[in-house]
């Protein structure tokens, strides 16, 4: 009796300790969630004084609206130029930060900087050296004579200056998870390989890539989220433009909602993106836990 009593008192003290956090999440997560999905279902826009209940019309919309297809590709194609590369330099950056033997304090926190600037400042920097004729990009390209261009005015061009400027602030972030990774490794292993003859690259392949894993599934987890996520630098730098070339689905969502007040809508593409987040994470965490070591 004093045993289940004493259980019945822990359990009790635990349930308290996390009332204030479960009463945030309820608040501020699964109540305006809840809220957007209810709203998805109505036309809610300057139409209408009232919303009102439509069925699944804003969805119907949405699928044969082409921003919403060529805002979703675009997203895609983002969120493949800057995950993997972002992911595999943040590696890089790691392995020579954690084998640097002068300076390492000094090339941590060069790589680590761009992370703590303001999304909004680095957006205004990269503004100025994209900028034709006065940017400094401009000026570099004159020097070996290619010319000038117009990085964020040209439909082909746009994407890839935001995915260059994305990878440069988010891969010191990303370097930070794999530095405590590589310092969790034994370093053992590494010694008992090196008494084997084993090359830098075996090692690596066989010992250093598998135990980082864990650390690989979660930093592209929060990668391939932040590409849906980061849509400062497009207030700043195009707006969406030129004609949506370098529009992103958070940023069409935050157009419907407060530039055409279509709250509907908005709520339905909301759904849409967090759906397609949630099926992306899963597909990652349940896809690459079969091949992780954890211990």
């Amino acid at each position: 009796m004093g045993e289940l009593r004493a259980k019945w008192k822990v359990n009790v003290y635990a349930w308290l300790l996390l009332l204030p956090s479960l009463i945030f999440l309820l608040l501020f997560t699964f109540y305006p969630v809840w809220q957007t999905v209810i709203l998805s279902f109505h036309q809610a826009d300057l139409g209408s004084p009232e919303p009102f209940f439509n069925g699944i019309d804003n969805y119907k919309q949405m699928l044969e609206d082409d921003v919403f297809w060529k805002v979703l590709t675009n997203n895609l194609w983002f969120a493949l130029g800057t995950v993997p590369t972002s992911v595999a330099l943040a590696l890089g950056m790691a392995l020579f930060a954690n084998k640097a033997l002068r300076g390492k304090g000094f090339i941590r926190t060069a790589y680590f900087y761009p992370t703590v600037v303001p999304m909004i400042a680095v957006a205004n920097i990269w503004l100025f050296i994209y900028t034709p004729e006065y940017g400094a990009l401009s000026h570099v390209m004159d020097w070996f004579g290619k010319g000038d261009m117009n990085w964020l005015g040209d439909q082909s061009n746009v994407m890839w200056a935001m995915i260059f400027m994305v990878i440069w602030k988010e891969a010191g972030y990303f370097m930070i998870f794999y530095l405590a990774g590589l310092q969790n490794i034994s370093q053992e292993l590494y010694e008992s390989a090196a008494m084997e003859g084993a090359s830098a690259w075996t090692v690596f392949r066989r010992v250093t890539f598998p135990l980082l894993m864990p650390t690989t599934m979660f930093v592209s987890i929060i990668a391939f989220t932040n590409s849906f996520k980061l849509v400062d630098h497009l207030v700043i730098m195009t707006k969406g433009g030129p004609d949506n070339a370098s529009n992103l689905l958070l940023y069409y969502i935050y157009e419907t909602a407060f530039s055409f007040w279509d709250q509907g809508m908005a709520s339905a593409l909301t759904i849409v993106m967090v759906v397609l987040l949630l099926a992306v994470a899963a597909v990652q965490f349940f896809g690459l836990d079969k091949k992780i070591h954890y211990n």
